[in-house]
This record gives C-alpha cells, structure tokens and sequence, in this order.
C-alpha cells in the first residue's frame, strides 16, 4: 500500500467524522460554530460538504481527477473555516480546522508525484 493511499484514505475518514459530527449535531462542534457566527441552518449544506469530499477523496483512488477536486474544494473548506475563526477572533481554536486540513493538503501533494 502506497503513502498516498494511506493517507489519502486517513484524510478521508477524518474529513467523513468531521462531517458525521456535524450532521449529529455534536455540541463540541455545534456550539463553538454558532460562536463563530455560523447560522444552525448552515449545518446540513456544511456537513454534506465534508461528506461529499470524504467521499471524493476516496474516489480518487480510482479517478484521480476526482480526488485532485475533491482535495481542492476541501482545502478551499477548511481554508474558509480559517477565516470563520478568525473573523470570530477566537484565535485559540483556529488549529482544529487545520487538523483536517493536513491529511487533505498531504493527500493533494503525494498525489501529484
């Protein structure tokens, strides 16, 4: 099994429990979201977002395009969450997007050798 497998399929289980928790309602993700000015009515659009690119980035294993876009539209998400935290000026949590940004941005850069 290559690196980018490996990571391309860890990416995708943590952007896949990202989205799981959003669409649970998580109160460790729901509330800090409504903190940083996150209408409730985002959620769904927002969870199913990260459910799709989960699952693009899997497809990618198969479709590389697919994958390359899918790491894409998720870097753009997550660069997006950011600029949510930090216009929320709750400067402290602005790693936690980063957390699954990473494996993504790992993804798109092993994927391009």
């Amino acid at each position: 099994m290559s690196a980018h497998t490996v990571v391309t399929v860890l990416a995708a289980a943590l952007v896949g429990f990202s989205a799981a928790s959003v669409f649970l309602r998580a109160t460790w993700v729901v509330r800090p979201m409504a903190d940083y000015g996150i209408p409730r009515s985002w959620l769904p659009w927002l969870g199913t977002a990260k459910a799709a690119g989960a699952a693009g980035l899997l497809a990618g294993l198969l479709v590389p395009a697919v994958g390359t876009a899918a790491g894409i539209a998720l870097v753009l998400y997550f660069t997006g969450a950011v600029v949510a935290v930090v216009r929320a000026r709750w400067y402290s949590h602005v790693p936690f997007p980063l957390v699954y940004a990473a494996p993504v941005v790992g993804t798109l850069a092993l994927g391009a050798f």
